[in-house]
């Protein structure tokens, strides 16, 4: 990459994080963030505006999310080194670097199989060795890894899922979007011994998580064969 292109993008990132510091994002998110390229993750094409605090498409209908909300997303998390975390929604594994730097292993699922492909080994090739990638079509998780100690989910859901509260360890927490198919309220479920506390923590607006106790799956289109 040329050097201009990568001083751009460096002062593009330091915008950021001052953004991130003031909206109260902490040190060691920050670093966190300081310490993954972005660029790396979104379509070469879109890699000038890496930095931006919006989401950007990565194809197959998907998005890499605001840079704001992942953080909100992450921090909200409260990781400490030694968790395991499941991240349902791999995408480009853009949020599965961050959390691979705050936690001690992340399991992490998607749903189209092509993209988590895609994400695999780009985290391979970037150097993120505590990140495991799965496909998980149908239900929600990965029981297989459970109980996690955090829980993220990047995208929104009509309510939310037992299945995913049963997959936490007590005192896990659960971030996810939930609400209707176009605007949702990001919440934090923590599993205590007397059952299951949440916080509000701020409108936001993600794609629809689909599956089991999910959204359905919209119905396949298509003609008859010629």
């Amino acid at each position: 990459m040329p050097e201009s292109i990568q001083t751009d993008l460096s002062r593009a990132r330091s915008r950021l994080l001052a953004d991130l510091s003031r909206e109260g994002i902490k040190e060691r998110e920050l670093d966190a963030f300081r310490r993954v390229p972005r660029e790396r993750f979104v379509p070469g094409e879109l890699r000038a505006v890496a930095y931006d605090n919006r989401p950007l498409p990565i194809g197959r209908g998907q998005t890499i999310s605001q840079p704001s909300m992942v953080a909100i997303m992450t921090q909200a998390l409260q990781l400490q080194p030694t968790d395991t975390v499941l991240e349902i929604g791999t995408g480009s594994g853009y949020q599965a670097a961050l959390l691979s730097l705050l936690a001690v292993r992340v399991v992490t699922v998607e749903r189209v199989p092509p993209l988590a492909d895609e994400a695999r080994e780009r985290l391979a090739e970037l150097g993120y060795p505590n990140v495991d990638v799965h496909v998980s079509e149908d239900s929600l998780g990965w029981v297989e890894g459970a109980p996690y100690d955090a829980i993220a989910v990047t995208a929104g859901a009509p309510e939310v899922p037992m299945e995913l509260i049963t997959q936490l360890a007590d005192g896990g927490r659960l971030v996810i979007p939930v609400g209707s198919r176009d605007l949702q309220e990001l919440v934090r479920i923590t599993k205590t011994p007397q059952g299951a506390k949440r916080n509000n923590l701020g409108g936001c607006r993600f794609v629809p998580l689909l599956g089991e106790s999910a959204w359905p799956e919209p119905p396949r289109t298509g003609g008859k064969p010629a």
